[in-house]
């Protein structure tokens, strides 16, 4: 199913950015066989608490092996002669220490696509050093500019860096699998989050030039009242960006602020009043009378909603954006008419398609030493 049926990927078991690349490719229909660690990831356990499911395990194999023993590494190396791709997210020369770095690997499989996401990259004066995914945005840039002349605000967890970074693995694996069909050849896939952030980072840079964000001017993005959170009577919140002055006066309208001037949108000196009146509006009533007043009108709004609320919310629910079960999680995207992907929920105890390539008696010789759980 999905459009990389057939398309074997490797995983090397990590934390954040990595799993979600191989749950991106695996809901898209690519057969993906996740190298865990014995006793797993920390972090993991950490961030998931009591959580029995993990969504960036979904439509996965898993096998267990002990990449410290030489054993462990040759079955390693066997599975990676059978695979398209690999994804791996340590720190540079990590691999290469455990004998599996890229000349290993291609050397054992020259049409191998070999997928290296860090935070820093694999060269660079911080490529070696700790980091997670506040400090990769905030080094391209990109998280200055998310306050105006104020403090930066902090992004949702993950959402800007991690997830970016993710997406841009599973991107290079598609691009470098799609050039090996006519080249014959595998290559290396350097995606670093820093990297990936900057780049589509790439309509910010282009309004930072213009002098609309992260300038001496306040910012339309920033400080003006038509591009902002609200706070409702009840303690929910509500969002607005009618950038536009069609959808400006579409809003002014509904809100009965008729003596409110549309051609005078984006004059600053208005803004800081304009903003303190439609706090104190929208402060008057509930969210659910938001919603009624202005969803589904072209003003440019959306309640901000919990996880489980935006599961249930009829747009979300029209689109099958979300399931419920285990524990909310996206379908997946972007969608395909012909070859849509879809979850895969494989089972731990069942055994990975890619050891079937391994010979029976070796693989339980490799189970009674404790190098294959």
């Amino acid at each position: 199913m999905g459009p990389l049926a057939g398309l074997k990927i490797v995983e090397f078991e990590g934390i954040g950015p990595g799993p979600l690349a191989g749950m991106l490719l695996a809901d898209m229909g690519a057969e993906v066989t996740v190298i865990a660690r014995k006793g797993g990831v920390a972090l993991t356990k950490q961030l998931g608490g009591d959580v029995d499911f993990e969504i960036l395990q979904r439509g996965k194999h898993r096998v267990v092996v002990d990449l410290k023993q030489p054993e462990g590494v040759a079955l390693a190396l066997d599975l990676l002669g059978e695979a398209d791709a690999l994804i791996e997210g340590n720190r540079p020369g990590v691999m290469e220490r455990l004998g599996l770095g890229p000349e290993q690997c291609l050397a054992k499989n020259s049409r191998l696509i070999y997928g290296r996401l860090t935070g820093w990259g694999q060269d660079g004066p911080l490529a070696q050093t700790a980091g997670h995914d506040l400090n990769y945005i905030a080094l391209t840039g990109l998280l200055g500019l998310t306050g105006g002349r104020s403090d930066p605000q902090r992004p949702p967890a993950t959402l800007a860096g991690d997830a970016i970074g993710a997406l841009g693995m599973a991107f290079g694996i598609v691009s470098a699998a799609f050039e090996a069909r006519s080249s014959g050849k595998g290559q290396v896939v350097d995606a670093a989050i820093v990297d990936m952030v900057a780049v589509l980072g790439s309509i910010a840079h282009f309004i930072h030039a213009a002098g609309q964000i992260g300038g001496s001017q306040p910012s339309a993005f920033y400080d003006s009242p038509f591009y902002d959170l609200f706070q409702c009577a009840d303690g929910e919140w509500i969002s607005l960006a009618p950038l536009e002055p069609h959808f400006y006066a579409q809003l002014m309208e509904r809100l009965q602020l008729s003596d409110v001037a549309v051609k005078a949108q984006y004059d600053l000196a208005q803004w800081p009043a304009l903003k303190e009146r439609l706090t104190s509006r929208f402060r008057s009533q509930p969210r659910a009378h938001w919603c009624a007043l202005l969803e589904g009108s072209d003003v440019c709004f959306a309640p901000v909603l919990s996880p489980m609320e935006a599961a249930v919310h009829p747009h979300n629910v029209a689109r099958n954006t979300f399931q419920t079960q285990p524990i909310v999680q996206a379908n997946p995207a972007p969608r395909f008419s012909r070859t849509p992907g879809a979850i895969l929920q494989v089972g731990r105890q069942e055994q990975a398609p890619l050891l079937a390539t391994v010979a029976v008696d070796r693989l339980e010789q490799l189970r009674r030493s404790g190098v294959l759980a």
